[in-house]
């Protein structure tokens, strides 16, 4: 919230639990400043690609506890099958994610980072990206890369230029809460030295505070930012 305006926030989720992993604490803060928070989802578990209806159910039931859990003022899903965004024409994501972008009109998107290892991460970032063009969504005035962990950290794309953030957001007040909102996503988390772990997640977020002068953080890369 700036000068009494709530600002839209856009959190755009390859998979759920991206938006949580990448930028949870974030989002509480922003909920927390009076700021209105939407969530964009573009995969999602099918029976084409071998869930079962039991394994659809119970992740639609976590969708539905996490957007309780955060507050989120709409949550829209684009339906593209999981692991499969590089099967969709990049045009068809791009108008579908419009629609989305065209429902909020955010003023702050939060986005994967273009590096990491999965493939679905990189095409949403690049969907994302062509939406956030000045001339088509002039509400945009931020938008950050999240890092995932389990994602980010395995890029070894030697020509990338790697992880390498900007911005760092204080979630010290809010890590507890992101890693109970975390825990909704049952299959998603597992014992240290998993990646998805909660020692792994407290660990990061120690780092990216320790860069920043605070007990607990998320890093960002920055990747455009409009001052009026």
């Amino acid at each position: 919230m700036k000068n009494g305006i709530s600002t839209k926030v856009l959190a755009v989720a390859p998979h759920p639990d991206d938006e949580t992993f990448g930028c949870g604490g974030s989002l509480l803060r922003h909920k927390a400043a009076g700021d209105e928070v939407h969530w964009l989802i573009c995969t999602e578990m099918t029976a084409g690609n071998g869930y079962s209806d039991e394994q659809r159910q119970k992740r639609d039931k976590e969708i539905e506890s996490v957007a309780r859990a955060y507050g989120f003022a709409s949550v829209q899903k684009l339906g593209f099958p999981t692991t499969k965004l590089d099967t969709v024409p990049l045009s068809e994501l791009v108008a579908r994610m419009s629609e989305a972008f065209k429902n909020v009109q955010p003023n702050a998107v939060y986005l994967p980072y273009r590096g990491d290892v999965h493939s679905d991460h990189a095409i949403t970032f690049d969907a994302a990206a062509a939406c956030c063009k000045s001339f088509r969504f002039p509400s945009i005035k931020r938008v950050m890369c999240y890092e995932t962990l389990s994602e980010t950290e395995f890029g070894i794309n030697p020509d990338a230029n790697g992880f390498r953030p900007q911005v760092f957001i204080s979630i010290a007040e809010h890590l507890d809460r992101k890693i109970e909102i975390l825990k909704i996503y049952e299959s998603e988390l597992s014992a240290f030295p998993f990646p998805r772990s909660e020692e792994c997640v407290r660990s990061l977020a120690a780092l990216r505070g320790s860069s920043s002068g605070s007990q607990a953080a998320e890093a960002f890369l920055l990747s455009k930012e409009i001052i009026d």
